[in-house]
């Protein structure tokens, strides 16, 4: 009976997250065409008309601008890694810019890998089921300020093949890089993921974070 209750609160909490999103978007009143490339600023050939179709949750109601972005970013970043590169990270106008003195190894790796991953032109699609499953772990770590992948209750989803998460990102493109760069992970297991050509699906969400003030989730299949 818990079980089931736990269930219908998550549901609910679900559904609200579609109603703020959609309120939010009534608010802004804004069509998907008049959306910018959130790199536009880094590089003007992102401008161009083949990078609009790596936005492929702008037409959803229940994910906000920031999570939108976030997955558009991804997919460009893999759609031509090489142009990401050298507009994003090695672009001194880029927010994500850093001088050489102050790169460190995870951030150089991460130079060399782009260098050299092929463009990965399937992108990655949003998926409804992963974005509850996100969304669950998102909102239930966020509550208590916990960091890790474990499910904190029986009724968040696990059912993902991948899954990234990240503390204190508050921009789409600071959330991106932070994953990608992987900092304090051997095992890259991040950016391993973000970049994995297998992976088709995503689910994304970001929430409150009582220690971290935000923290992001991303479930891929």
């Amino acid at each position: 009976m818990l079980k089931k209750i736990m269930g219908f609160i998550v549901l609910i909490l679900f559904f609200q997250q579609i109603a703020i999103a959609q309120n939010n978007a009534k608010q802004v009143g804004l069509s998907s065409k008049l959306v910018v490339n959130p790199l536009a600023n880094c590089s003007k050939e992102w401008d161009m008309p083949i990078y609009e179709k790596c936005n492929t949750a702008k037409d959803l109601k229940y994910l906000t601008s920031t999570e939108k972005e976030v997955i558009w970013i991804l997919n460009m970043a893999r759609f031509n890694p090489v142009l990401f590169l050298n507009s994003v990270l090695l672009n001194a106008k880029s927010s994500a810019y850093k001088e050489k003195e102050k790169r460190n190894s995870y951030f150089n790796s991460l130079v060399e890998n782009l260098k050299i991953l092929p463009p990965n032109k399937n992108t990655l699609m949003p998926d409804s089921n992963l974005f509850v499953s996100a969304y669950c772990h998102a909102f239930e770590s966020g509550k208590v300020g916990y960091v890790g992948h474990n499910r904190l209750s029986n009724t968040c989803a696990e059912d993902f093949y991948g899954e990234c998460c990240d503390y204190g990102s508050e921009s789409p493109l600071e959330i991106v890089i932070s994953l990608l760069i992987d900092e304090g992970v051997p095992s890259l297991g991040h950016r391993k993921i973000m970049l994995d050509k297998r992976y088709t699906l995503i689910g994304v969400s970001t929430q409150p974070h009582t220690k971290y003030e935000t923290n992001t989730v991303l479930d891929f299949k």
